[in-house]
């Protein structure tokens, strides 16, 4: 009989504030047609993309992440010494170790908190909700900050036609504790590794690091088409099983927050899920651009701060991207 005492965490959690920071330069697309062979209808039309944000040296991944978590502690109306966990998802931090978790934790003021980075793309969000879902539920934390963080201007090729119109930065952030009623459902996640190398980062650090100096500094790249039908149709699967795993139908719900890929790809998963024309759908790429693991809480908080959704609205969230790696679930909004 094992002599461990049962944990004593709540029998729920959900997000109880939302926080977004985006960098000040606004990036329209008459700039990147100065290093590729497209034009601004060309991009539209195949994006949905207008505008992004780049950040500046001083906009670095930790402190944009400060800058998101100071706005989500607020709207929860949480101390930062409250926060017992700091999980942040980003692919363009640089440094392997340490993690910019326990930088941001530092610096926000949270005491000593457990603190780890995590690498899943554009489905990090949904992978960091999970877990902060489960450590508050089995007790290790009472308040746990969730970050979705970005440099992508760091890893983007401007010469390259295919991807360099797609990519911005920005910081999401959520805090998620506890609940007395479900508000964050099942999570449907998983992963397809045999098709890895339809998004991947063009050159391994330690080669770029034997290089003599012809080699192009490494850049994310992708097979766009490979990822369309991927997105569209096998996604779409996934989020119906988010759905059928919290209970509801589409009906249900009031909105839909999926990760801000590409508009085609939003507009293609509407249609596809049949969602009705009540369902308030997240459209943030246009202004935003792809900000992967950053762009579903960005896109929750300019939803709720337009109000266009509001507080207690049941949404489906999705993620999806390098790996190739997916998360989805229903959330209540904070």
């Amino acid at each position: 009989m094992s002599k461990i005492k049962p944990a004593k965490g709540s029998p729920y959690a959900r997000i109880l504030g939302v926080g977004g920071y985006r960098p000040t330069r606004v990036v329209p697309n008459e700039v990147i047609l100065e290093t590729i062979d497209s034009s601004d209808e060309w991009i539209r039309s195949r994006s949905g993309i207008a505008t992004r944000h780049w950040a500046s040296p001083q906009e670095t991944v930790a402190a944009m992440s400060v800058e998101a978590s100071g706005k989500a502690l607020a709207d929860a109306g949480i101390s930062p010494e409250q926060i017992g966990a700091v999980i942040v998802s980003t692919v363009s931090h640089f440094k392997q170790t340490p993690a910019v978790a326990t930088e941001i934790a530092d610096r926000i003021g949270a005491g000593k908190p457990a603190a780890f980075d995590i690498s899943a793309g554009c489905a990090g969000f949904g992978y960091g909700l999970t877990l902060a879902k489960g450590l508050v539920v089995e007790g290790s934390a009472e308040y746990v900050l969730v970050i979705g963080v970005e440099r992508l201007s760091d890893l983007t090729d401007l010469e390259d036609r295919a991807t360099a119109f797609l990519f911005g930065d920005g910081a999401g952030a959520v805090v998620v504790g506890p609940s007395a009623e479900p508000a964050i459902g099942p999570t449907v996640w998983g992963s397809e590794g045999d098709k890895s190398e339809t998004i991947k980062q063009t050159v391994p650090w330690d080669q770029y690091r034997g290089a003599d100096g012809g080699e192009k500094f490494p850049a994310i790249t992708q097979e766009g088409q490979a990822v369309f039908r991927w997105a569209v149709f096998e996604m779409a699967k996934v989020a119906q099983q988010a759905l059928d795993a919290a209970g509801i139908t589409a009906d249900d719900l009031d909105v839909f927050i999926p990760h801000q890929a590409n508009m085609r790809i939003i507009d293609s998963m509407v249609k596809t899920l049949k969602l009705p024309e009540h369902v308030t759908v997240a459209r943030d790429v246009e202004t935003t651009g792809n900000t992967s693991a950053a762009s579903i809480p960005l896109a929750m908080e300019r939803l709720l701060a337009t109000g266009a959704a509001k507080s207690g609205d049941t949404a489906l969230v999705i993620g999806f991207g390098a790996g190739l790696v997916y998360a989805a679930t229903v959330v209540t909004l904070p």
